[in-house]
């Protein structure tokens, strides 16, 4: 199978096209895969493959006709993800390195110059048009100091068809390069040795059947739905009995610590338990970039043994596809208001995958806010500058614009709406112009919410709790008055909407300056339910209910 393979692979570098286009190097690393002409690639199991990458190194270029320098030899391979395999034609992959034809025994590769492994994601990033998304906030977290996954920018080519731009990124495990907690063997079932590691997520079933899981014993502060925990490690064929009641009665004595009535005082357990910093900081990289599945699926933590300061430990960071405003649901689009709050829309609409209570606990906590606003005023000194994560962008952008201008013929997308996009862009510039447009308000707001020592989050809706949009008399039966607050100069545009989503009228459509300003309508509203919608360079700032009567 391997000669026959190799030949196959062969055969296609000869000529490889692009939508008429003949492809002859790239910029970035060029990965090939060649699939046995007897199989395909699916869901699971694994496939045989061959790997080629060429990397000649930054600043050069990569051809396909040159020799594969990083990685050459056999892979299994297999489809990957949730909604993103169902629903997109461009397939995300799981890869696994393998030492033989039938995948017995796997080979460990320093791909890229990463720690060496196994196990690797192509992540194909379809409804993310910048493909920044998930490295932007992968890049963020390891700049705070807390491990989230490598990767890499390659064009990829499957049985000689272009695929397009993807990312080679490192799977989540357990591993001295990766989540670096201690090994857990079966026969640790005592003391200190059954006490860690142990590596749990929150998120959808699918792709869990090696997970054992349990549900927690409190319901969130706002309905009956209770979260559930997935052991990612150790694994469901080889966690005992003993480590999984641990495990789980730890996460629980937390979750009731946490939800006691004298949570607040210093002596509460919960603060022995968990890490504290790493809440903070993974709130941060959740709340910056207002990802909508944050705290709620895609989720990770972890907890070491006792012996190594073993405490629970949030991250690391993953999945920011429908994150910097990439959603059109559960406020994702919506400059202002805390995901971890607005998601009790998801409980509202019957979605019963609801983020843990944690959050709301933790951010009326003193000593937790305290921290909060600390680490915020530092990273906001140098990692979370504007210019600085705008920089980023840019100089991404550019190493992106000639390869992203190939995937785009493959994969027309831009113009328009590939679920759940709330923008969408003519053009690849119109797509990163409006994230950073996005990320500069969105870490404006956060300012005014951070910027003081201490200050107690606010755990009310964002959609009816307005910081920048106050309507006064409401409910009203006669003249209603609009206040609203630009904190950032630009084009505002304010629209009122019926129930139905109809446009009524618009109060404002003009440039101001930073300030507070007034409006009102300008006829008599007929008594019903209106929605005040208000935008500053067409970013989406606040959304408020106006009631006539």
């Amino acid at each position: 199978m391997k000669s026959t393979l190799l030949s196959f692979a062969l055969l296609i570098v000869c000529s490889l096209n692009i939508i008429g286009q003949a492809f002859t190097s790239s910029t970035l690393p060029i990965i090939k895969i060649t699939v046995s002409n007897s199989r395909t690639i699916a869901n699971e199991p694994k496939v045989l493959a061959i790997m080629e990458i060429i990397d000649n190194g930054k600043g050069k270029t990569n051809a396909l006709t040159d020799k594969a320098n990083i990685y050459n030899g056999k892979i299994g391979i297999e489809y990957r993800g949730s909604t993103s395999q169902d629903l997109f034609p461009k397939k995300p992959y799981g890869i696994e390195l393998w030492a033989d034809s039938a995948g017995t025994k796997t080979v460990k590769s320093a791909l890229f110059g990463f720690p060496e492994e196994s196990d690797w994601i192509l992540n194909a990033t379809y409804n993310d048009k910048t493909f920044m998304r998930d490295v932007l906030a992968y890049s963020i977290s390891n700049k705070l100091g807390r491990y989230a996954t490598r990767s890499k920018y390659c064009e990829v080519f499957i049985n000689g068809k272009y695929e397009g731009i993807y990312i080679l990124m490192e799977k989540i495990k357990k591993d001295k390069g990766r989540v670096d907690i201690s090994t857990l063997k079966k026969t640790d079932i005592t003391g200190d040795d059954v006490t860690g590691g142990y590596i749990l997520k929150i998120d959808k079933g699918t792709g869990s059947g090696r997970s054992k899981s349990f549900t927690n014993t409190n319901a969130t502060d706002f309905g009956n739905f209770r979260t559930e925990y997935f052991i990612d490690y150790p694994n469901a064929f080889d966690i005992t009995d003993q480590q999984y009641n641990y495990i789980k009665t730890y996460v629980t004595d937390f979750e009731n610590s946490l939800k006691a009535a004298d949570f607040l005082s210093p002596d509460a357990k919960w603060r022995k338990l968990a890490n504290i910093d790493s809440f903070v900081d993974y709130l941060i990289i959740t709340e910056i970039n207002k990802n909508v599945d944050g705290y709620r699926l895609s989720t990770y933590f972890y907890k070491d043994k006792d012996s190594k300061g073993g405490k629970l430990t949030m991250g690391p960071a993953w999945d920011y596809n429908l994150a910097w405003g990439n959603a059109d649901y559960y406020e994702g689009y919506v400059i202002s208001g805390w995901m971890y709050d607005a998601q009790k829309q998801a409980v509202a609409s019957g979605d019963f995958f609801a983020p843990p209570f944690w959050w709301y606990r933790l951010t009326t906590d003193t000593t937790f806010n305290n921290k909060l606003g600390r680490r915020w005023r530092n990273l906001r000194q140098n990692v979370l500058k504007t210019d600085n994560v705008h920089k980023y962008i840019d100089s991404t952008a550019n190493e992106l614009r000639i390869p992203a201008g190939r995937n785009f013929e493959k994969w027309p997308v831009l113009g328009k709406k590939i679920w759940p996009n709330y923008y969408v862009g003519n053009t690849y510039q119109d797509e990163i112009n409006w994230m950073k447009d996005w990320i500069r308000l969105r870490l404006d707001w956060m300012d005014g919410k951070l910027e003081k020592f201490g200050a107690v989050l606010s755990t009310d809706s964002p959609f009816d709790n307005q910081k920048y949009l106050k309507i006064f008399p409401n409910p009203s039966n006669e003249v209603t008055m609009i206040e609203y607050e630009v904190f950032s100069k630009g084009q505002v545009l304010i629209n009122v909407y019926d129930q139905k989503g109809g446009l009524v009228e618009t109060l404002v459509d003009e440039i101001k300056n930073v300030g507070k300003f007034q409006t009102k309508p300008s006829k008599k509203y007929n008594a019903g339910l209106y929605i005040i919608d208000y935008q500053i360079d067409n970013l989406p700032m606040e959304r408020a209910k106006m009631i006539k009567q």
